[in-house]
């Protein structure tokens, strides 16, 4: 599809009879922009999840996306892989970069948490995959992703919701807002609480996110931004595989006498501010982010993180010599310290100090990309990233050593491809990329006969990134197919443990490679009611194929890379009545059971889940869905734990939820 220009993202209407905003585009301006990337990219809107599921988790987000990988854990922790990006990261998020209207929701050095997301708060998600997150400054095999808030100016800015559902699970959701003159805002607040279908697994959450715009004049807006989350989340903890498919429910016993927990407290501030000069845009903004995060777990860990940062990005879109020509430049600075005590964990009681250090991550990264249209709908794009980064840790805590180091990184990832619009709503691609990741302060390796790798010494991950790739989209079928081949080195996985947990550091050389595969289809059409607006039949999946390999290892050979699927597909069929009824069964299935550990002993099971989904939505004020998830009662593995030498003792297997069902309502105005 053909990018939006300047000047239509600012006139736009949002509501009815109200200006669009400058600084946040509507949900066709971004995927007429997201859809300039010659690679895998992907956007969701609210309306595909927000009123059909209980929106709970970001794989009710997500889960229609190829390539993504996403199983929630317990509460609204999930177990996410982008291209198997992360796959050995046990515990919080690796390998994607999360942001919040462009603010960073990682840690400046790269870790990032699910419990700070409300899927309820969102008008689209944007994914881009590997080296297509070029803009964010991503870094990463995984790519980026980024949760975009409605502003005033969109339409229905004010609305209530109500889920409720299995397990406990309740939620209250409201928003308002609404324009006057320049001036617009928006805020909505969200309350939840769940019993968890797992033993110690309740939790409860309160969020809120609140913008306020205002228009100096249709060409400069700014707009302010506050988040602030307060989640509060027991943790069953990991299992054996005997126990995880004979009693799913049950929670690992050191995880309730520890009385194990992840609490967070976060609050966010930014503004954006966008200048529109012809056919020129410059955006640029600040931010900065408080997050606490009280952890009992083997220790309890009370970690205090101070982020800041700030970005400004230049498009310009130009006819040159009768051609067009896209430039994108921009820059992207994120800071920050951890303040970092751990305690001994006394039933959930802090106990005596075992360590304390102070850790400091600087990241700043430049980017360029050009695309220029050397025919009227085929574009060349070449681009290039420049990260510095360090990482240092001054410790405070020295009887059991001096832990003190700095680290210090310089990358270059280059990146070129082709884009050809076919027609108007089909595209095809092709790109070469290279995503450098920056170790975090968690990557080392310690313990009994484990040889000692401190976190200096471990390398940046670097893969080089083949893709070619279609995508089409049309009123009764849609459909994207990406093949892609990343060639890594010193990719950062488990290759040592130690009581249990996995110490992630450098393998040689691995193999990431996939098919990515998506579609939506009125298969049948015209079935009761016919003439403009017929009523269908839909089916929509998607389906991700995944080889990932080490490649000739010293000590695993060729074997697969534990912690994701070969096969995983996700398939829905539904009967959609013009009046805005529907109805219809859907299935998640994972046809071969994957690994849990480098040296391949030991595995997953496969399974397939049933569920059914019907409501109404027509696009108005009111909404109200029922679904039913696992309705077989099937008992799985929904998630695991990663180590690199495993035995069917070992505790590593997360249960999936068994039979559940949800409802809710909205009403909007």
């Amino acid at each position: 599809m053909p990018a939006a220009t300047p000047s239509q993202q600012a006139t736009s209407p949002e509501g009815a009879g109200v200006p669009g905003a400058l600084t946040v585009l509507t949900a066709q301006q971004a995927l007429a922009q997201i859809n300039q990337t010659p690679g895998g990219v992907a956007l969701v809107t609210a309306d595909a999840y927000r009123n059909s599921t209980p929106a709970n988790t970001v794989k009710d987000v997500l889960d229609y996306v190829p390539g993504v990988f996403a199983q929630p854990k317990w509460g609204d922790d999930t177990r996410l892989s982008i291209r198997g990006s992360g796959l050995s990261r046990n515990f919080h998020l690796r390998g994607v970069q999360l942001y919040m209207d462009g603010i960073p929701i990682n840690t400046a050095d790269g870790y990032g948490d699910f419990q700070e997301i409300d899927a309820t708060a969102y008008k689209y998600v944007e994914v881009y995959k590997g080296g297509n997150a070029l803009q964010f400054g991503a870094n990463s095999l995984g790519g980026a992703i980024n949760f975009v808030t409605p502003t005033g100016r969109d339409r229905f800015p004010n609305g209530v919701s109500v889920d409720v559902g299995a397990f406990g699970f309740k939620r209250v959701q409201a928003n308002a807002g609404g324009a006057n003159g320049p001036w617009d805002g928006y805020v909505t607040a969200s309350t939840q609480d769940a019993d968890g279908f797992r033993d110690h697994s309740f939790g409860s959450s309160n969020r809120l996110s609140a913008n306020v715009g205002y228009q100096f004049s249709p060409d400069l807006e700014t707009r302010f931004y506050l988040n602030a989350n307060e989640v509060r989340q027991r943790i069953p903890g990991s299992v054996t595989k005997t126990s995880a498919l004979t009693n799913p429910e049950a929670a690992a016993p050191a995880n309730v006498a520890m009385d194990q927990q992840r609490n967070i407290d976060t609050v966010r501030l930014a503004n954006k501010t966008t200048i529109r000069f012809d056919d020129t845009k410059l955006e640029f903004g600040a931010f900065g982010v408080d997050r606490h995060l009280m952890h009992p777990i083997f220790q309890w860990l009370d970690y205090r993180y101070k982020d800041y940062g700030g970005f400004a990005k230049l498009t310009d879109d130009r006819t040159i010599g009768g051609f067009r020509n896209v430039l994108v430049a921009g820059v992207n600075v994120l800071n920050g310290s951890i303040d970092n005590q751990q305690f001994a964990n006394l039933s959930g009681q802090k106990g005596a100090l075992l360590s304390s250090s102070i850790d400091r991550s600087e990241n700043t990264s430049v980017y360029v990309e050009d695309s220029f249209y050397f025919l009227p709908n085929v574009a060349a794009i070449a681009g290039t990233q420049f990260l510095h980064a360090t990482r240092n840790r001054q410790d405070r805590f020295l009887s059991d050593g001096d832990q003190s180091g700095a680290t210090r990184f310089d990358l270059w990832s280059p990146k070129a491809g082709l884009l050809w619009q076919i027609d108007p709503t089909w595209q095809a691609f092709a790109n070469i990329s290279r995503s450098a990741e920056v170790p975090s302060f968690g990557e080392s390796a310690s313990g009994p006969g484990i040889p000692t790798i401190p976190f200096t010494s471990i390398q940046p991950q670097i893969a080089t990134t083949y893709e070619v790739g279609t995508r089409m989209r049309r009123p009764d079928y849609t459909w994207e197919l990406t093949a892609y081949r990343a060639n890594i080195r010193d990719e950062l996985l488990c290759l040592y443990s130690a009581f249990g947990n996995c110490n992630v550091t450098n393998a040689d050389r691995t193999i990431h490679q996939g098919i990515e595969a998506g579609a939506g289809a009125a298969i049948l059409r015209d079935i009761f009611v016919t003439g403009s607006a017929p009523d269908k039949v839909w089916l929509n999946l998607a389906y991700t194929y995944n080889d990932f390999r080490f490649d000739n290892d010293a000590a695993f050979g060729n074997n697969q890379l534990p912690g994701a699927p070969r096969h995983y597909l996700r398939a829905e069929l539904l009967y959609k009545h013009p009046t805005g009824l529907y109805a219809g069964p859907n299935v998640e299935w994972v046809p071969q059971a994957y690994f849990v550990d480098s040296a391949n002993t030991l595995t997953t099971e496969p399974y397939a889940l049933l569920g059914f989904k019907a409501g109404f939505d027509n696009g108005g004020p009111f909404s109200a869905y029922v679904e039913g998830r696992n309705l077989t009662n099937r008992t799985y593995i929904a998630s695991a734990s990663i180590i690199d030498r495993a035995t069917a003792t070992s505790a590593l297997f997360e249960p999936g939820t068994g039979r559940a069902v949800y409802t809710g309502m909205r009403y909007r105005w």
